[in-house]
């Protein structure tokens, strides 16, 4: 069993930047790690993700050029940079683990952390 946990959400103006970071408890996870979002009202939508060795990276067309998600893997953690941001990127922010290809669909990720607020003021 993987336990993601959060942090690094928070209060931010339009065009600031916020690192969000995921630790995913016990061995080592070599799966697809990735960054959900959910706003208000809204379902939850694909962020980013990456695989074990980060040779594969998806990023959802809202975020291109904007964020950038990295791994330690050493750390076994999960990194999310997010640069120019805008009142629309407020949300929860959740990170989800995956054993198998990177996948953009909610459903495809079977662990989850508890989420974390980012809100961006305008």
């Amino acid at each position: 069993q993987v336990q993601l946990v959060e942090s690094g959400g928070g209060l931010v103006q339009a065009g600031g930047s916020l690192r969000l970071s995921c630790a995913a408890s016990g061995p080592t996870f070599s799966g697809v790690m990735g960054w959900f979002r959910q706003a208000p009202g809204k379902e939850r939508e694909f962020v980013a993700a990456i695989n074990w060795r980060g040779w594969t990276i998806r990023y959802a067309d809202s975020v291109k050029g904007r964020f950038t998600i990295s791994r330690d893997n050493a750390k076994n953690t999960v990194a999310l940079q997010m640069n120019s941001l805008k009142p629309e990127d407020t949300a929860v922010y959740y990170c989800a683990a995956r054993s198998q290809v990177v996948a953009t669909t909610p459903s495809a990720y079977n662990y989850w952390g508890q989420g974390t607020q980012v809100t961006v003021s305008s």
